[in-house]
């Protein structure tokens, strides 16, 4: 193997297939460029549109329907003591889209299947927002229900329109740090996609049932198939693009008098029609009983 000891500027060798060469490759990088094709422009638009703003859907009489853009919010922990990863109480966190780097790089939307996550950026973004989508035949803007089988997905284009996702943890399928229930998102729909809301009150859930679920209020989702809660775990850190943030299991976890912890419980977080992104606004005062 002859290696080259001269540049293009000296006139040995093949010299002026050297030069023709390096024209070409400047030529296809600048062609690529106007395109927006090179590697580090396509990871600067997904990223730009990961972050940037996203309005949440306006509830007119109080409840989630199907077709809502929403977010999942965890209002976090009262009081917790001896967690792994920092000493002071579980912050709020909301539900986001969690991509390998690596993937982002070349991708144009989120692809599956991809992790989750539970950021503490309170802010509604691509990949923090959710659509409510039905199972059976419920119309757009039919009211979700207590009971209800239904479906949470990405938004369409840059999101994916990807399907939360989870099975029974095995020996070689669990979540990373805490050996639970994985969550993820997939591209297909199956009885593995499908989740469920109950009352927060366990005393009320006979009675709720068929009743419409509320918006910004507590509720608990449960996932269909396994009958587990979807949790955020203090305990447990992911290290992703965005920083750390919790790790997101379907795991039930029942206090002294058998009802969920603050780890199950979740928000559907909706816009109001003073800021329908509402994104640094508290949460109402039903997400915090």
């Amino acid at each position: 193997m002859s290696v080259r000891t001269y540049n293009p500027s000296v006139l040995v060798g093949n010299w002026s297939e050297d030069i023709c060469l390096e024209e070409d490759t400047l030529k296809d990088f600048l062609e690529k460029k106007e395109r927006g094709e090179l590697s580090i422009q396509k990871a600067s638009k997904l990223s730009s549109s990961i972050l940037r703003k996203t309005e949440l859907s306006i509830t007119g009489d109080g409840y989630v329907h199907f077709g809502d853009c929403v977010m999942l919010v965890n209002p976090g922990a009262k009081d917790e003591t001896g967690v792994e990863w920092g000493q002071e109480p579980r912050a709020m966190s909301a539900l986001a889209v969690n991509m390998d780097e690596s993937k982002m790089h070349e991708a144009q939307k989120f692809e599956g299947p991809c992790g989750v996550s539970a950021t503490r950026s309170i802010q509604p973004t691509a990949r923090s927002i959710f659509v409510i989508m039905p199972v059976d035949n419920s119309p757009p803007g039919a009211a979700l229900t207590y009971g209800q089988h239904f479906l949470i997905c990405t938004p369409p284009n840059e999101g994916g329109n990807l399907k939360l996702h989870s099975d029974i943890a095995t020996f070689t399928k669990s979540s990373k740090k805490t050996r639970q229930q994985e969550v993820t998102l997939v591209d297909d729909v199956s009885y593995l996609t499908q989740w469920k809301v109950i009352a927060f009150n366990p005393l009320c859930r006979m009675e709720m049932e068929g009743l419409p679920v509320p918006a910004n209020q507590k509720i608990v989702l449960l996932h269909c198939k396994s009958h587990q809660g979807l949790s955020v775990v203090s305990s447990a850190s992911l290290r992703t693009p965005f920083g750390r943030e919790y790790e997101v299991t379907a795991h039930t976890n029942l206090d002294s008098h058998r009802a969920e912890e603050d780890s199950n419980h979740w928000v559907f977080v909706t816009g109001t029609p003073s800021d329908p992104s509402s994104p640094e606004q508290p949460l109402p005062v039903g997400a915090r009983q």
